[in-house]
C-alpha cells in the first residue's frame, strides 16, 4: 500500500493548535517533533546518555514538526484537501503559529518499516561469534551463530559498546555460568552468553519493550524460559526488580551509560559469586577515567580494558 507522508512545520506555540486541527479532521497517529522537549530531555536525563550524535542535534535544531500519514488514494487526497483548507484558515487566525509549512512525500509501507534492514548484515565478532539478522542467511562455519531481530527499538550489535562486551563474553564464558544482563535491550549479550555455554541468564531493561523483544530473540536461538528470564524496570531504583535478581552470578554485564554504571558500581558486588566478574560498557572516552576511578574507589580491580571508536569497557573483579 502507498501512503502520503505529510509534515507541517510550525512554531512551539502552534503544536497544540495544529494537532487539534488534524484530530478534528479525523487524522490520528501524529508524530510530534518538538525541539523544546528534546532539549528538556537532554537537560534532565543525563543518566540515560553520555553522547548525542551531531547529526541528530542538527536534525532537531529549530524543529517543531507534526508528521502524519494519509492513504495514497482518492480518500487520502480528499482528506489532504481538507487539511489545506483548515491550515489556510489557521494561518489567518494564528499568525504566531508560523511558518505552518506543509510538505508531502509518497512512501510505501516497507519504506519506514523495513528499509533499515538493508544496512544490517551478518557480523563476525571476536573469534567465536557471528551475529546473523533473522532475515539473512549466513554460513556460521566454526562460529557460534546468534540470530537476532532487534526491531526498531534496540541496537543490532553493531555498536562498538556491544561488540566490546561480546568480545569479553566469548573469552570468559567457559560453560555453566549464571549471567545477569543489566540494560539488555534486544537481549543480545545474555543470549550470546547462553549460546556460548552459560547455563542461566537474567536480563532486564528500563524499556518494557525489551521483554517481548528479548524473549522473541531467545526463541529464534532455541533458548527457552527455563534458562532465560527477562524483566523491565530501573536497575538503580526498582526494589522489586532488584529482589528478583537473586544472586550467585558468575558474570554481571552492564552495557548502559556512565552514570548508571557509577551507580551500579557500589550495588552489584553482593549479587556476584566470589571471584565473579563485573563487565561494564557504554562508557564514552571523556568519562572513561572518571568511571575507572569510581570502580576502583568501590573496591573493584580492573582486569581488562577494551576500547573502540571512542568507547570503553572494563572487566572488573
Amino acid at each position: 500500500m502507498k501512503w502520503l507522508e505529510l509534515k507541517i512545520d510550525t512554531s512551539p506555540a502552534g503544536l497544540d493548535g495544529v494537532s487539534q486541527m488534524l484530530e478534528n479532521l479525523g487524522i490520528s497517529g501524529l508524530i510530534i517533533d518538538d525541539e523544546g522537549d528534546f532539549q528538556d530531555f537532554l537537560e534532565n536525563n543525563h543518566q540515560y546518555w553520555d553522547y548525542v550524535d551531531e547529526e541528530l542535534l542538527k536534525e532537531k535544531q529549530g524543529v517543531c514538526r507534526i508528521t502524519f500519514y494519509l492513504s495514497d488514494d482518492p480518500d487520502g487526497y480528499n482528506a489532504l484537501s481538507q487539511v489545506r483548507i483548515a491550515l489556510s484558515a489557521l494561518k489567518k487566525e494564528h499568525p504566531e503559529f508560523a511558518p505552518l509549512c506543509l510538505t508531502m512525500d509518497s512512501v510505501a509501507d516497507c519504506d519506514w518499516e523495513n528499509n533499515w534492514k538493508q544496512f544490517y548484515k551478518p557480523m563476525e565478532i571476536g573469534e567465536r561469534l557471528i551475529v546473523v539478522p533473522e532475515w539473512e542467511q549466513a554460513g556460521a562455519g566454526d562460529r557460534v551463530a546468534l540470530i537476532l531481530n532487534p526491531g526498531l527499538t534496540f541496537g543490532t550489535g553493531s555498536h562498538a559498546t556491544t561488540r566490546l562486551c561480546l568480545q569479553a563474553l566469548e573469552q570468559h564464558i567457559h560453560g555453566g555460568e549464571k549471567v545477569l544482563d543489566l540494560g539488555c535491550g534486544s537481549g543480545i549479550l545474555s543470549i550470546a552468553a547462553l549460546l556460548l555455554g552459560a547455563d542461566h541468564a537474567f536480563a532486564c531493561d528500563i524499556d518494557e519493550k525489551c521483554v517481548d523483544v528479548a524473549y522473541e530473540n531467545a526463541a529464534l536461538n532455541a533458548i527457552g524460559k527455563d534458562r532465560y528470564t527477562v524483566r523491565w524496570g530501573d536497575v538503580l531504583t526498582d526494589r522489586q526488580l532488584q529482589r528478583e535478581f537473586g544472586g550467585d552470578y558468575d558474570i554481571i554485564v552492564a552495557n548502559i551509560v556512565a552514570d548508571v554504571i557509577i551507580g551500579l558500581s557500589g550495588q552489584v558486588r553482593p549479587l556476584l559469586k566470589k571471584n565473579g566478574l563485573f563487565l561494564c560498557s557504554g562508557i564514552i572516552d571523556d568519562r572513561a577515567e572518571e568511571v575507572a576511578q569510581v570502580l576502583t574507589d568501590n573496591g573493584w580491580t580492573i582486569l581488562e580494558t577494551r576500547q573502540s571508536e571512542g568507547w570503553f569497557s572494563y572487566l572488573c573483579k
